[in-house]
C-alpha cells in the first residue's frame, strides 16, 4: 500500500499579495480552477499501486480550509495531523509515520510538499513506480528534478553510481547547498546533479528506525507527542508540550545526508524526474509553468493586453490592463496590487517584510477570510461601521455570540437564514432583515440545501474580529 503525506505548512511570501500567512500559495488556485493542496493530493490518480487516502500535515489555523478542499475533489481524509508549532519536515514526517503504523500495516510512504507543479503526471507516475519498488525493498528514495537551466534558488542533489537493476536510479552521493550562479551552471553541465525536489519515499518502519538512531531527540519528542494525541473530527492534535519540545530539522539534514555512514539504516538513492516539476516558489515560476499566448503572456482572470511581452497579469476581482510593457508580473486582488520585473520576483519577500514591520495586516490576511462554516469578504469599511458579504454553506451554523462593542443588522439576499436574535428564533429568506443590539445573544445557521449569502451591516465603537464572545460553537472555537 502506498501512503501519501502532504506536507502543508508553507507561507509562500514571495507570492504576496494572492498568498498569506491565513491563505498561502498551496490552498489557492494559481494555474486553473483547483489549489496546489488538491492537485497534489490529486497526484497519484491513475497509479498501479494501491492508494491509501492522504495523511496531511498541517496547522491549526488551516485546518478547516484543508478539510474542505479535500472534500471537494472527493479526497476525504480523517487523518489531518494538527501541529501546534512548525518544526520542519522532519518531524512532521515521524508524525505521519507513527500514524501509519498503529493499525499494524508498514506502508510504503510518499511525502510531498502541498505546493508545487507537476505537468506531466505520466513521467511522474512511472518515476514513482521506479521509486516504490526501491523504497518498498528497504531504499529510502528521493527524487531529483533534471535540471534545465542553472538555477540558484534551489538545492542540488549529487548522483552517484546506477542503482543495480534500477532503470534510472542512482546512488545518492551527496545533498549540495544553493549554489551561486557560476557553480550552478558547472552543476548542470557536469550532468550529475539535479535539483532537490522535496519528494521522499520510503516504509515507514525504515524511516522510524532512521530517525530513533540519528535523532532520538525528535523519536522521542513526536512520539510522546502522538502518545497525547487526540481525535477532533478529521482532525488529530497531537500533544502540545511534547511537540514544542522537538527539535526542528529537515528530512534531508536529519536523515538523508547522514545515510552514507549508516548503511545498516538502508540505501540512500535518487530517481531523477522530468516532469515538468516547479515549486511556484514566486511569481517569475508561475509564468515558467503556465500556458502562454503567442507573446509570451500568461494570464488569469478579466485582463486585456496591448503590445504587451512576456509578462504574467494575475487578476482576482477587476479589470486589469497592461499596454507596451514587458516582462513585468502584475497581480491584483481585492486590496492589494503588485507589479515587479520579471527578474527581481524573488524580492517581492522584501516587501512583506516591510509590511510585516509596519504592523500591516495585508501580510497576514485576505480582504475575504475563511471560516468553517462559508466566508466573508468585508466589502466596504469606515469610521464606526463595517459591511460584510457572508456566506454560509448549506448545513453549517455559525457560533452563538454576542458583541460588547457593535450591533449588527443581517439582509438576506439569497438562500434561507435561520436566526437566533435574543429569546426570538427567526426564519427569513430573500430580502427579509433582522437587527441585532449591541449585547444581545445571536446566531445564524443555513438549514437550506443551497449556500446562504447575507450582508451585514454592522455599527459601533469597535469592530475588529476580537470582540466575539462565543458560547456554543460547532468547531471547538469556544475559549
Amino acid at each position: 500500500m502506498l501512503q501519501p503525506v502532504i506536507l502543508s505548512g508553507g507561507s509562500g511570501t514571495r507570492l504576496w499579495p494572492a498568498s498569506r500567512e491565513t491563505y498561502p500559495k498551496q490552498l489557492l488556485p494559481l494555474t486553473g480552477a483547483e489549489s496546489l493542496l488538491q492537485i497534489t493530493a490529486r497526484r497519484l490518480e491513475g497509479f498501479a499501486a494501491p492508494v491509501a487516502a492522504p495523511i496531511v500535515v498541517t496547522n491549526e489555523d488551516h485546518r478547516f480550509i484543508i478539510a474542505e478542499q479535500l472534500r471537494q475533489i472527493g479526497k476525504h481524509s480523517d487523518r489531518i495531523v494538527l501541529e501546534p508549532v512548525g518544526r520542519n519536515t522532519a518531524p512532521a514526517v515521524q508524525l505521519a509515520a507513527l500514524l501509519a503504523v498503529q493499525e499494524g500495516d508498514d506502508p510504503v510512504l510518499l511525502v510531498m510538499p502541498a505546493d508545487q507543479i507537476v505537468t506531466d503526471s505520466g513521467a511522474f507516475l512511472v518515476a514513482l513506480s521506479e521509486g516504490l519498488q526501491l523504497a518498498a525493498a528497504g531504499a529510502l528514495v528521493t527524487f531529483g528534478i533534471v535540471p534545465d537551466r542553472p538555477e540558484t534558488g534551489y538545492g542540488y542533489l549529487r548522483a552517484g553510481d546506477p542503482v543495480m537493476g534500477a532503470a534510472t536510479a542512482r546512488k545518492l552521493d551527496a545533498f549540495v547547498e544553493k549554489p551561486d550562479s557560476v557553480r550552478a551552471a558547472e552543476y548542470v553541465a557536469s550532468g550529475q546533479y539535479l535539483w532537490n525536489a522535496g519528494i521522499f519515499m520510503m516504509r515507514a518502519s525504515v524511516w522510524l528506525k532512521a530517525l530513533q538512531t540519528l535523532q532520538p531527540e525528535i523519536a522521542g519528542a513526536c512520539a510522546a507527542a502522538m502518545g497525547e494525541a487526540r481525535r477532533d473530527s478529521d482532525f488529530i492534535r497531537v500533544g502540545k508540550a511534547a511537540f514544542m519540545a522537538c527539535p526542528s530539522n529537515s528530512i534531508d539534514y536529519a536523515v538523508m545526508e547522514k545515510l552514507g555512514a549508516h548503511p545498516e539504516l538502508g540505501a540512500s538513492v535518487v530517481v531523477p524526474l522530468e516532469a515538468g516539476w516547479s515549486d511556484v516558489g514566486a511569481w517569475d515560476a508561475l509564468w515558467q509553468v503556465c500556458a502562454k499566448d503567442a507573446s509570451g503572456n500568461a494570464v488569469q482572470g478579466e485582463v486585456m493586453l496591448e503590445d504587451t511581452a512576456g509578462s504574467l497579469v494575475f487578476s482576482q476581482s477587476r479589470l486589469v490592463a497592461a499596454v507596451g510593457v514587458k516582462d513585468l508580473m502584475i497581480v491584483e486582488t481585492p486590496d492589494a496590487v503588485m507589479v515587479t520585473d520579471k527578474a527581481r520576483a524573488q524580492d517581492v519577500k522584501k516587501i512583506v517584510e516591510r509590511i510585516k514591520k509596519e504592523d500591516k495586516k495585508l501580510a497576514a490576511t485576505h480582504r475575504k477570510v475563511y471560516r468553517p462554516w462559508g466566508w466573508y469578504d468585508s466589502i466596504d469599511t469606515g469610521p464606526r461601521f463595517q459591511v460584510k458579504r457572508i456566506v454560509v454553506n448549506p448545513g453549517a451554523t455559525l457560533s452563538l455570540q454576542m458583541h460588547h462593542h457593535r450591533a449588527e443588522h443581517w439582509i438576506v439576499v439569497s438562500g434561507t437564514a435561520e436566526v437566533t436574535n435574543g429569546e426570538q428564533v427567526l426564519l427569513l429568506s430573500e430580502n427579509q432583515s433582522t437587527y441585532i443590539p449591541l449585547g444581545t445573544v445571536h446566531r445564524l445557521a443555513n438549514p437550506g440545501k443551497l449556500p446562504l449569502e447575507i450582508i451585514e451591516v454592522q455599527s459601533g465603537s469597535y469592530l475588529g474580529e476580537d470582540d466575539i464572545v462565543r458560547f456554543e460553537d460547532s468547531y471547538g472555537r469556544c475559549k
